[in-house]
């Protein structure tokens, strides 16, 4: 078996959406095809109301689905179909914006005001763009939980794993989505087939994943007092990990455990145009998508 080199380790970037809600990016907005099928990912952990109750008001979205997952505080949400609902600490909404929708987002925090989650966004394929849009909200008790003989845990939001399925279903892009929590000091591996692109992202604690070349850690030149030296670099809090390719990911945790996020799917391959929330494969497309949100035409169920 084959240990997936790192190809890089950046930390992801404050940036604002919505009515002003504060934010980290992990990628997002621009040449993804090191992510494909994936668009866009987003960190939303914010301890301070004001910078997050103003939330994501009506908004359009086609030719894409939406994971938002909550770990604290909770999402009103709804939308133009009429569909309504709120998503709570350890929630899954998996919703196929497909041929178009309206609709909005409203954090909310704990008794302590405390607001996280994530959203990804996963390509639809050319044939699936306008497909009928569809919800799928997924309780936190109905998400599989597994733990190792060594303490590792892991929560499967979608995909098989580990003898496992998570109940998200029918989901094109065929995507895994794991919340893993490794203990202090331990060192583990997990399985990723080779036609998937892989990232990880990192939310508690810290870990070096590990290049199939670097038996110790993934070494990077740095400057150090005064002079360039290879240290070894560790994936810390709100760190993407994007994965080369290869058959298993391997992760040593630090001092404190290391909890991340691994998600892996199979590359669709077709050309990605752009226009904010909607994502076609021409020009034309988004031309034509923007014309019908201006004569209200652009809901199609």
């Amino acid at each position: 078996m084959s240990i997936r080199p790192v190809k890089r380790i950046a930390e992801s970037t404050p940036t604002m959406e919505g009515a002003g809600v504060k934010l980290r990016r992990a990628f997002g907005f621009g040449d993804t095809g090191e992510y494909d099928p994936f668009l866009l990912f987003d960190d939303f952990r914010n301890d301070r109301p004001e910078d997050y109750r103003a939330g994501f008001p009506w908004h359009p979205h086609r030719g894409i689905e939406t994971i938002t997952y909550v770990l604290a505080g909770t999402v009103e949400h709804g939308d133009s179909l009429g569909n309504a609902g709120r998503l709570g600490a350890g929630d899954v909404q998996w919703m196929t914006a497909g041929s178009g929708i309206l609709h909005q987002e409203m954090p909310a925090g704990d008794a302590q005001g405390r607001m996280h989650g994530f959203q990804l966004w996963a390509n639809l394929p050319s044939s699936l763009k306008m497909t009928a849009p569809r919800y799928q909200d997924v309780p936190a008790a109905e998400i599989p939980e597994i733990t190792d003989d060594d303490g590792t845990r892991v929560r499967v939001v979608c995909g098989e794993f580990w003898g496992r399925r998570g109940p998200a279903d029918g989901v094109a892009a065929d995507p895994r989505y794991l919340d893993v929590w490794v203990p202090p000091g331990r060192q583990k591996t997990l399985p990723v087939e080779t036609e998937r692109h892989a990232f990880a992202y990192v939310f508690e604690g810290a870990g070096s994943f590990r290049a199939a070349s670097d038996p110790f850690g993934v070494l990077t030149e740095k400057q150090v007092d005064g002079r360039e030296t290879l240290v070894r670099e560790q994936a810390g809090n709100r760190s993407l990990v994007l994965f080369d390719s290869g058959e298993e990911v391997t992760v040593q945790a630090g001092e404190e455990g290391v909890r991340f996020l691994l998600v892996s799917g199979k590359p669709i391959r077709e050309p990605v145009a752009w226009y904010g929330p909607i994502v076609m494969n021409t020009r034309e497309e988004l031309r034509q998508a923007a014309a019908e949100l201006q004569n209200g035409t652009f809901i199609k169920s």
